[in-house]
């Protein structure tokens, strides 16, 4: 009996895989606080962070594309196998920090849903949806990677990109009506970083007002929205020619990135003024106000349906991709093999049911922090600089191959030969470090209590989360290497 065909992945399911990985609405709010000034930090974000990401990984993805692992595989053949593992466990372990941030802005759209947007900022409330909706996605994604692909699709063009493009025409329709548009009529209550007082009178800035990096340090939040486009490339070699597919497809998703936030938060701004811009649940206010202009506000409930669709559908997208990396190493010997142990539909249990409880333990932030968007941001916060020193690896990594192997067959190169890979990922490693400076002070426009708990918090995860791949490194026993669970090894016979 033959076998059946292998399903490959197209350039453009890897595209919207990976635009759905990156383009979340929850972070319009955000970005749209900036109000005018929210086109400088796009352009930092764009230039100096996505850009080069994009081009770096899609000349690994395409390099590596046959090998897999993704950045495991890239960072370890630069540095070695202790550094890749750092690599992914970073990848996944901000990850694992991130869920409670976008499942906080689900829970906020399901408040709209029931008409009970007060319980937006209920943190009990926001965090029993966490976990509860957290283990759902969990439940879909055991149950292989084809149930994944097909919600993950229809998430994110149901629940991500109809509600960009409706907010984008609302806001059009919202500027022809005659409305006053907010982000170019500040109020005396903004902060003095997007508005500058002139005879007693308010104007917009186009570039924010910096007395300290605690007036941008929105800027490692909007840098963390932008990334991810090299989430994917784990799923490289299920490309039919990943060398030429896969930086295809980061083009294509760079484009759609780039698109969706731009237009999307200039929509919110355009109708929120920046003191009414809540960081969880702004994008349902915008809808919520501009619908009851239009005399249709019975459209705000099925329109945060989907909002809250679309942010559940870009978990599951992640459920899949840095853990399916972190079991790349266990097979690799870099961690205890029980955690190689997968389902009959190949998907890693064990290491979803560890990265389950620890979001679980994450979401009771929201149960002792008094406001529910101090808590989104601290996460968010601890989030970025787990994220950042891994993209600052993955970009030493790629500089250094260019030296260790240069014979290395390469289908897609950073133009400019060495020269121009010093420039593209030296630009990348110098805005996120950068990013990652500013990541620990504490943004002048929420109210965070204590700037030294504040800070504490965001130090104290980020060396204990960066630590622990270490220690695991120290206590590696050689008997790991080679060792598969019997699932998995049967899993592997029957295919």
């Amino acid at each position: 009996m033959a076998a059946p065909a292998k399903k490959f992945v197209s350039t453009f399911s890897m595209a919207m895989m990976t635009a759905a990985a990156v383009v979340s609405l929850r972070g319009l709010p955000m970005m749209a606080k900036e109000q005018l000034t929210l086109f400088v930090y796009i352009a930092f974000a764009t230039f100096i962070f996505l850009i080069p990401a994009a081009l770096v990984s899609a000349e690994l993805g395409g390099a590596f594309g046959a090998t897999g692992g993704g950045v495991y595989t890239w960072v370890k053949e630069a540095f070695g196998s202790r550094w890749g593992f750092v690599a992914i466990w970073l990848q996944w372990i901000q990850n694992v920090v991130w869920y409670p941030t976008v499942l906080a802005f689900s829970a906020a759209a399901i408040a709209y849903v029931v008409g009970r947007p007060e319980l937006a900022n209920n943190g009990l409330f926001v965090g029993l949806f966490c976990i509860a909706a957290y283990w759902a996605a969990t439940w879909v994604t055991l149950r292989g990677v084809d149930a994944i692909a097909k919600v993950t699709s229809w998430a994110f063009l149901v629940g991500t990109v109809l509600p960009g493009v409706v907010i984008v025409i609302l806001a059009v329709l919202w500027i022809a009506q005659g409305n006053s548009v907010a982000l170019l009529h500040p109020t005396p209550s903004d902060s003095a970083t997007v508005m500058s007082m002139t005879g007693g009178h308010a104007h917009p800035r186009l570039f924010p007002s910096i007395t300290g990096l605690g007036d941008i340090a929105f800027l490692a939040g909007i840098i963390l929205l932008f990334a991810g486009v090299e989430v994917h490339a784990v799923h490289a070699n299920e490309m039919s020619a990943p060398q030429r597919q896969f930086p295809a497809a980061m083009l294509i998703s760079s484009a759609i990135i780039i698109l969706l936030f731009t237009l999307g938060s200039f929509a919110v701004a355009t109708v929120l003024p920046a003191q009414d811009i809540n960081l969880q649940e702004g994008l349902m206010k915008a809808f919520q106000q501009i619908f009851a202009k239009l005399g249709i506000s019975w459209a705000t409930p099925f329109v945060c349906l989907l909002l809250a669709f679309g942010g559940i559908g870009g978990v599951m997208s992640w459920i899949s991709g840095p853990s399916r990396g972190l079991l790349w190493t266990a097979r690799q010997g870099e961690i205890p093999p029980l955690l190689a142990r997968t389902n009959v539909n190949g998907v890693q249990i064990n290491i979803l049911l560890v990265q389950g409880a620890i979001v679980t333990v994450l979401s009771l932030a929201y149960f002792v922090m008094k406001d529910v968007s101090v808590a989104f941001f601290l996460l968010s916060a601890m989030t970025i600089t787990l994220y950042l020193i891994m993209y600052m690896l993955m970009y030493a990594a790629a500089i250094r191959l260019r030296y260790s192997q240069p014979n290395l067959i390469r289908s897609y190169r950073v133009p400019g030969g060495i020269a121009g890979m010093w420039a593209v990922a030296g630009i990348g490693f110098a805005g996120v470090l950068f990013a990652f400076v500013v990541g620990f002070f504490p943004p002048s426009e929420l109210p965070v209590g204590s700037p030294v708990l504040y800070v504490g918090l965001v130090a104290g995860g980020t060396i204990v989360f960066t630590g622990i791949p270490l220690l695991i490194g120290l206590l590696k026993r050689a008997s790991w290497r080679g060792a598969q669970p019997v699932a998995t090894v049967a899993a592997e016979a029957a295919e």
